[in-house]
């Protein structure tokens, strides 16, 4: 396994384990009317788009099959 392939799989499991925001479970605190959670989600989507638009334009093949032969 590359470095290359390591890093990309290690940013990829950060990205699954943070998805759930565990620690703000049970929090009531409300931001801008929306309780923080939902916000977490939503900066957390946008950081994963980034970081999926990286990867596509750098390193797209690492771990990723060209196409499907017949």
């Amino acid at each position: 396994m590359t470095r290359e392939t390591f890093v990309w799989s290690a940013v990829a499991v950060l990205l699954v384990a943070l998805a759930v925001p565990w620690f703000w479970w049970g929090s009531s605190r409300v931001v801008a009317g929306l309780p923080v959670w939902v916000w977490w989600h939503v900066g957390w989507m946008g950081l994963t788009a980034v970081v999926f638009a990286v990867f596509a334009r750098r390193a797209w093949g690492v771990g990723v099959e060209g196409g499907v032969d017949g």
